[in-house]
């Protein structure tokens, strides 16, 4: 029973993915920019990061409707609210969360000013989950077929991913040209619990009989992976599950490879271009896996079954569970981790450092920039994708801003806004995402948040 209502969680829950974290991306005051772009154009000595509090981030969305629509106290039948949402909304929605917090990060340059490379280091916790809305099941749930008959429900409307990993991860960034700086990350996952249900196919369908009042069919072909979870749902299971996450967060889950690479070039020097590919990787689920399945066709002609058990001298009931039985299997599978590829254009103007100045590039050399950003990440449905405009400026010598308006398939009014400021070494910076919001947070579609602290030192001898 347990496991039942296990399956029946995983399949009405939201799914996840990462998500777009455009104003982080290519802030370089910000030591974790290098996260978004192992080639990003970054002059520190050497930093290193707070631990637990060196990144934590949270972003949450949907499209098609908010909380606002479902939970507003303005006398209206929850049930009907829900039926509004279902009618207002396609199989295309979604709604995601995302969360991150860094474990432990670090970074120091090798070699002299003129010939250096730098290398980075961390850990991190994360949590994903992305959902298209399954709404011909909702709408079946909800209201059953009675008043649908001659409809076809389609079951590969369940197509989740939901996963809770930690990733270590070692990167290497170089100046190969003078204009030109390239990165590469890898990047060693483990994951703690994972739960698939990808390329599901079936239907179920009412039509008026021939010989009898109604013909019935269903046919299914779903199947829900998970790893990691077993031990929880066994019966009078006792394990401790703080000590198991930790146990599998320092790499005692299932286990997988990956990599990031990215650049950055400046045809002129006050013109830069960057782009970075994140997450080419995979796990291989071995550990803890059971996988659940329903397969089969029923057919079934007569009045229309309520499928309940009670009241059931011809055993409907039992025969539709033997014709589409729920059955557990245990075999290994891999899934990908979801790709995101970012590219910028910015602009810099204001030169801080005066016209006698040759330098292609430096940490802060202008007091203004102006850029666009394009952010595509893999989706089970659809490519999710945004477009950033945003203005960089350096405030003063120890306070950078950024503001950013993004277009993207939650919001046409996002506006976002990230400080970054440094007290001697110490480094503190806060970014957030569609501040229009905040006003009333129930109407909001998408929402998203990071700060973070960390020790930074410059080096010295740098000629800037």
């Amino acid at each position: 029973m347990r496991k039942a209502y296990l399956i029946l969680l995983l399949l009405i829950s939201i799914s996840c993915f990462s998500q777009n974290k455009q104003i982080l991306y290519n802030f370089t005051s910000v030591p974790q920019s290098l996260t978004t772009n192992p080639g990003a154009d970054f002059k520190y000595n050497y930093y290193f990061g707070v631990p637990l509090l060196s990144g934590v981030s949270l972003n949450v969305g949907s499209t098609g409707f908010s909380t606002y629509d479902l939970f507003a106290n303005d006398g209206v039948n929850f049930n009907s609210k829900l039926r509004n949402v279902l009618s207002s909304t396609s199989r295309k929605d979604k709604v995601t969360i995302n969360e991150q917090i860094e474990l432990f990060t670090g970074g120091f340059k090798v070699g002299d000013w003129q010939d250096h490379g730098y290398v980075s280091f961390g850990m991190y916790q994360e949590f994903d989950f992305l959902s298209y809305m399954p709404k011909d099941l909702a709408i079946l749930a909800l209201d059953g077929n009675k008043h649908q008959i001659g409809k076809v429900f389609n079951f590969a409307d369940l197509n989740l991913k939901t996963e809770m990993l930690s990733v270590l991860h070692f990167g290497y960034n170089k100046n190969i040209r003078e204009n030109l700086i390239v990165g590469a990350r890898a990047k060693i996952y483990s994951s703690i619990f994972n739960a698939t249900s990808t390329n599901n196919s079936g239907y179920i369908y009412t039509v008026p009989g021939t010989t009898t009042a109604y013909e019935q069919v269903i046919y299914s072909n779903a199947q829900l992976n998970t790893s990691g979870i077993s031990s929880y749902i066994e019966e009078n299971s006792d394990i401790d599950a703080a000590s198991d996450i930790q146990r599998k967060t320092f790499l005692g889950g299932n286990l997988g490879l990956g990599f990031d690479l990215g650049f950055t070039y400046y045809p002129k020097k006050n013109i830069q271009i960057t782009a970075s590919i994140l997450d080419v990787g995979f796990i291989k689920h071995s550990k803890e896996v059971e996988s659940f399945t329903y397969k089969g066709l029923y057919k079934y002609e007569g009045i229309n079954p309520s499928f309940n058990g009670v009241d059931d001298p011809r055993s409907i009931y039992q025969e539709f569970k033997d014709a589409i039985p729920l059955d557990t299997i245990y075999t290994k599978y891999t899934t990908w981790r979801p790709t995101k590829i970012n590219a910028s254009y910015q602009y810099s103007f204001d030169d801080s450092r005066g016209a006698d100045c040759n330098c292609i590039n430096n940490d802060t050399p202008y007091k203004n920039a102006v850029g666009a950003q394009l952010f595509v990440m893999t989706a089970p449905r659809a490519p999710i994708m945004a477009l950033t405009g945003y203005y960089r400026r350096n405030v003063f010598d120890n306070l950078q801003m950024k503001a950013t308006y993004t277009v993207d398939s939650y919001s046409f009014t996002n506006i976002g806004l990230g400080l970054s400021t440094n007290v001697g070494k110490f480094n503190m910076y806060v970014l957030a995402d569609n501040l229009l919001e905040y006003r009333d947070i129930s109407k909001a579609n998408s929402l998203s948040f990071q700060f973070g602290f960390n020790f930074i030192f410059k080096d010295n001898n740098e000629p800037f």
